[in-house]
């Protein structure tokens, strides 16, 4: 097999690691390589057709994930050196590229390395006094290998408009927008049980805080907060013991969906998202999305008629008039144009896409 597809790791079950499956059985004759499989991935990784083969192995195995990705990339990727195409994603991935001696080299960029760029100083910030100088040193050297390793790149594709913007102010490269694949088949419009829908993670950056606070005052309403995460005894204690605000807990895939159909609205608040998944899932299954408008929801969610985009920071006076004009809004005419949407963003327009240009 001379084509190859390769990831950082197998994670979790999150959005970069469904966009590698989908690219997986979209393109059966492409060898799919990763560094490793995680336990919590695995439910994903049954699910699917693709076979995933790692790297890992020997003394490296025994190095924290990061580090273990970095090498096994950079020096257990021999078998690329007479590859015909290779498409490479991540952060660690693109090091394998200085085993390519021949072919194509393409790359499907999430997001660049925040930690080592936009976020840097308060990545910095969060490490003990004493380890700040020896991250210091990693990130400048980890620039430098990376910006070379996607510098040798024939072509470059970004998630967003927003991840394009991003990678172009901090390495010069520009890129081609590629939307990532949405599996909006599986949504659908099942009822509106009233309720609120926050699918977020669970840590600080994605603002969760502000939707608990502001249902706090809207005891009328109801909130679900269905994902976890490090902050979740942080908003439960906020959220005290308001009947109005329920914490689920991450939940299976077909648990997922059924709240989604169910729900009244979807509201997601992040800081600067690089694309978003789970606007486009909302609006799949007809619900309206109560948004931020900056990052990736200002190419996903449209003013008025699939949703609302409130002024960043969101406040929580914001955010409950936001819920107060959705009370007024929801209804048939909104659904569908949600779901019109959510379509442009679907998995059958990403494997187009890719097939277009990879073939």
């Amino acid at each position: 097999m001379k084509n190859y597809l390769l990831y950082d790791f197998m994670q979790v079950a999150g959005g970069a690691e469904r966009v590698t499956l989908t690219l997986a059985e979209a393109f059966p004759d492409f060898q799919t390589l990763v560094s490793r499989c995680y336990p919590d991935a695995q439910p994903l990784l049954d699910a699917s057709t693709a076979q995933v083969q790692e790297l890992r192995g020997g003394w490296s195995a025994r190095l924290p994930r990061i580090l273990e990705s970095m090498w096994c990339f950079r020096f257990r990727a021999g078998r690329l050196h007479d590859a015909h195409t290779v498409l490479y994603s991540g952060f660690y991935a693109p090091l394998a590229v200085y085993q390519q001696r021949s072919g194509r080299r393409f790359y499907y960029c999430h997001t660049i390395p925040r930690f080592a760029y936009d976020l840097y100083d308060s990545t910095l910030a969060g490490f003990p006094w004493w380890l700040r100088p020896f991250y210091a040193i990693f990130v400048r050297w980890f620039r430098k290998q990376y910006e070379a390793a996607i510098g040798r790149m024939d072509r470059i594709f970004v998630n967003s408009e927003n991840v394009r913007a991003r990678l172009q102010r901090y390495t010069g490269l520009d890129a081609e927008v590629v939307y990532p694949p949405v599996a909006i088949q599986h949504f659908r419009f099942l009822a509106d049980e009233g309720y609120y829908l926050s699918t977020a993670r669970l840590v600080p950056n994605k603002r969760v805080d502000v939707i608990v606070r502001a249902f706090l005052q809207m005891p009328e309403r109801s909130l679900v907060v269905l994902s976890g995460g490090p902050e979740l005894e942080r908003l439960k204690a906020i959220a005290g013991e308001s009947p109005n605000i329920r914490f689920t807990g991450w939940q299976a895939d077909d648990a997922l969906r059924r709240w989604v159909g169910n729900a009244r609205c979807v509201i997601y608040l992040p800081v600067d998202e690089d694309f978003g998944m789970s606007p486009v899932e909302a609006m799949a299954a007809g619900k309206p999305v109560i948004g931020v408008a900056e990052g990736g929801l200002l190419e996903t969610v449209v003013p008025a008629e699939t949703g609302l985009l409130l002024n960043p920071p969101p406040s929580i006076e914001a955010l409950i008039d936001a819920v107060e004009e959705m009370e007024m809004s929801v209804g048939p005419t909104l659904s569908e144009l949600c779901r019109r949407r959510a379509v442009l963003f679907s998995e059958k327009q990403f494997i187009q896409s890719m097939k277009k240009h990879l073939g």
